[in-house]
């Protein structure tokens, strides 16, 4: 079985949190590349230029295994690694969290930390939209004109995306399925005379 599948968010979501007069601004962001994530990041700093800590935690792609968390200042493993620790739990990614804390005047200690960072990040998950997304693959090959009946037979019983098509000398096309259908759109390609991988 092919793992074609993650959850990530739609849109932005905001959580707030207060524990001892400290409060804990949570905002969840959908994110794909870590240029998307440092210059959200950018935005936030300057938003909140006034608060004392801006931590995060951030995971990128569907195999999650580009992820960061950050303390900004926290003792370490209180703040980006609770907020890494609900983006897990919840099983997300393509995903960053950022925790914005206005310091109350009363210390939480590290424990206290850890929960109100959880608790806030946990808060702007709540608010989110969670979406399952397939994770998809593209094909490009070429073909001979007289063979577009028997390509296009194909595309539409297996319903790829067209992403592109073109027609030169040859005619060619990209289309665009989930990852678990590739074999079978590839092996169904593979019989159409004169046809051609462009990626092989």
């Amino acid at each position: 079985m092919i793992e074609d599948t993650y959850k990530t968010i739609v849109a932005p979501s905001e959580g707030i949190y207060t524990e001892k007069r400290s409060k804990f601004i949570a905002i969840a962001l959908p994110v794909r590349t870590v240029e998307e994530v440092k210059a959200h990041l950018e935005v936030y700093q300057k938003k909140y230029y006034d608060a004392r800590h801006v931590c995060y935690a951030y995971m990128l792609g569907h195999e999650r295994k580009d992820f960061r968390a950050n303390d900004n200042g926290e003792p370490s493993g209180t703040a980006g690694k609770p907020i890494l620790g609900q983006i897990n739990s919840n099983e997300l990614t393509d995903i960053l969290i950022i925790v914005v804390r206005y310091f109350g005047g009363i210390k939480l200690g590290t424990s206290g930390l850890i929960v109100a960072y959880k608790a806030a990040a946990a808060e702007a998950l709540a608010a989110a939209q969670v979406i399952e997304k397939t994770v998809d693959e593209t094909v490009d090959f070429l073909f001979e004109y007289p063979f577009m009946n028997d390509v296009m037979r194909i595309v539409k019983e297996e319903g790829p995306e067209i992403v592109a098509q073109g027609y030169d000398m040859d005619c060619s096309m990209t289309l665009r399925i989930r990852r678990s259908l590739m074999p079978r759109l590839r092996s169904r390609l593979e019989k159409v005379e004169t046809l051609r991988f462009a990626d092989l």
